[in-house]
């Protein structure tokens, strides 16, 4: 007999086979992005997002459906990554938003659940584009509304509105120009249809269903922070427990976090039903201990001495291990209240050339990322939280990253949170060197994105598959020169290609050239162009400096 509702249970196992569907099938997702660049992700962002939902869903045994629902909206919002990847966290929010009073729902509940997802993801995003997943997942709710009325069986239903679906998506060619000449559907829309097949594969299933585990094709490497200097760590031990409390306030989680903050720094306490867990880089473990005793009961305590372990390389397997070496202990500075800052800043980007350029510029935090690699609303909100300002400003330096930093500007609730919506590094770059500390917030972010108008960038990199833009015949492996995000030139030889994107680029306006190369690129063949430019623009101020950054050449910026 099929089921004609779902409830908790149920809706826990299709979530985490949508997450498992469409984990399985990120490549494929990856390789519809429209841009033969090395960047195409929006499967791997979309899988992200998903799967930070279903590791939420899956902590709770729930009957109700609209305790999942919340469940799956808060991990999907916090973990969402790129801009597929910030629409699909709407999508739940609004379904979440639509369910939350609920035992269980019903084919008609589903479809006005679907309505509310559409509608909140429509406004999350500033001018919809259709052709994507919106109009894909629009689609699928027209056809819940119409289906609902026909049928209460939960199968037939999604077998329906995925067949729909799945026709909206192969018309999404004839509304997007772009990608009817690359040959392609939308990624974004194939995604959230592998999301429903999971869940309908998954609808008779027995037995609990586990969350997958990302491939190691998703996972950051972080090799590179083995090379910290001990003096660089701030805050020496790394302290985490539980707090065991049901039903904490939001107002008393904010109220600990942001003590945490003055006393330490990564930052991160996250609010469950039935426990809170805490995780935070101090000087004093006991401050954090004593004030969560306040809140409830302790688990799961581990300090760690992050001095020591990166001195001798020693692994602490808990708290204990490190109580047994008190000779080996650092010393413990005495509390020393910081004056908290008027504005801070947080600046995404990918090369350590980059991150020290923005550092110089007095950027308080740096998140790697960028092209190859989304920082999700989580790591943001991580990164705002480490500053210690009443304001904060936030560079995206990528199109696809400005939805997850307005989401993590809106969720933050202990700081002003301001994102300059920079597209590319040379524009944050340009947006602090035009930062005056004396004018008032407000119009500090004014001027920064009016400067950020003033840069045009080229960027330098390689084609990842055959395909056809613009009418334009692109071959794997070909150079592809970048301006202002629109392929301008497709050559064989990087230093030629890049040679023929400056010069469409630079004009009799033109001043400052600045050439940023990538960690591929010599400093002889970064040279090589800056004598070029000089030659053919005597009049232009040429720069060269190591951004370090994967993938692309180099970056170039015209002012």
């Amino acid at each position: 007999m099929g089921y004609s509702s779902i409830n908790g249970l149920l809706l826990r196992k299709l979530m985490i086979g949508g997450a498992n569907e469409l984990n399985s099938n990120k490549q494929l997702v990856d390789s519809l992005n429209v841009f033969p660049v090395p960047d195409g992700d929006t499967g791997t962002n979309m899988s992200l997002t998903m799967l930070s939902a279903a590791r939420e869903v899956e902590k709770s045994t729930s009957i109700k459906t609209g305790d999942i629902a919340k469940l799956a909206a808060n991990g999907s919002l916090r973990g969402a990554r790129g801009n597929s990847g910030v629409i699909l966290s709407q999508l739940i929010r609004g379904f979440s938003k639509a369910v939350a009073e609920d035992e269980e729902v019903n084919t008609k509940k589903l479809a006005q659940a679907a309505k509310r997802g559409v509608e909140t993801a429509y406004k999350a995003v500033m001018k919809p584009k259709e052709g994507t997943i919106l109009t894909v997942a629009r689609a699928i709710a027209d056809s819940a509304a119409i289906v609902c009325e026909e049928t209460d069986d939960i199968e037939l239903f999604l077998k329906r509105v995925i067949e729909d679906g799945k026709k909206m998506l192969e018309r999404t060619p004839d509304m997007l120009p772009v990608l009817k000449a690359a040959g392609v559907v939308d990624a974004g829309g194939m995604g959230l249809i592998c999301i429903l097949e999971g869940a309908l594969k998954n609808l008779y299933v027995e037995g609990d269903v586990k969350v997958d585990e990302p491939s190691n094709a998703t996972v950051i490497d972080f090799s590179a922070l083995a090379s910290v200097e001990q003096e660089e760590i701030t805050f020496g031990y790394c302290t985490e427990f539980f707090i065991l409390v049901q039903g904490a306030e939001d107002s008393v989680v904010n109220k600990f976090r942001t003590y945490l903050s003055t006393i330490g720094d990564c930052v991160l306490v996250i609010n469950d039903d039935e426990v809170i867990k805490v995780h935070v880089h101090t000087d004093h473990p006991g401050l954090a201990i004593e004030k969560a005793l306040e809140i409830g009961a302790l688990n799961g305590l581990k300090i760690d001495n992050m001095r020591i372990q990166h001195t001798n390389k020693i692994d602490f397997k808990d708290a204990g291990s490190a109580a047994a070496a008190p000779a080996q202990a650092a010393p413990v500075a005495p509390d020393v209240p910081v004056e908290r800052k008027k504005l801070g800043f947080v600046s995404i980007c990918a090369g350590d050339g980059f991150a020290d350029i923005f550092k110089n510029l007095g950027v308080d935090e740096v998140i790697e990322g960028g092209q190859t690699m989304n920082p999700s609303t989580e790591d943001i909100l991580n990164a705002v939280n480490k500053v210690n300002a009443d304001n904060v400003i936030v560079f995206p330096n990528n199109k696809n990253i400005i939805l997850a930093a307005n989401q993590a500007a809106i969720i933050e609730e202990d700081k002003k949170v301001f994102v300059v919506e920079t597209t590319a590094v040379p524009e944050g770059i340009t947006a602090m060197i035009n930062y005056n500390p004396d004018d008032e917030v407000e119009d500090i972010v004014e001027q920064m994105s009016e400067a950020k108008g003033m840069v045009k960038t080229c960027t330098t990199t390689f084609a990842v598959r055959d395909t056809v833009i613009d009418g334009k015949e692109i071959t794997e492996g070909d150079i592809l020169g970048m301006y202002n995000g629109a392929i301008a030139v497709i050559a064989k030889d990087k230093q030629e290609g890049t040679k023929e994107l400056v010069k469409q680029a630079i004009d009799e306006d033109s001043e400052i050239i600045s050439i940023y190369y990538g960690s591929d690129i010599t400093e002889e063949d970064a040279e090589e162009i800056g004598e070029f430019i000089e030659e053919e623009f005597p009049d232009c101020e040429v720069e060269i400096v190591r951004g370090g950054q994967p993938l692309y050449y180099y970056v170039i910026s015209v002012e």
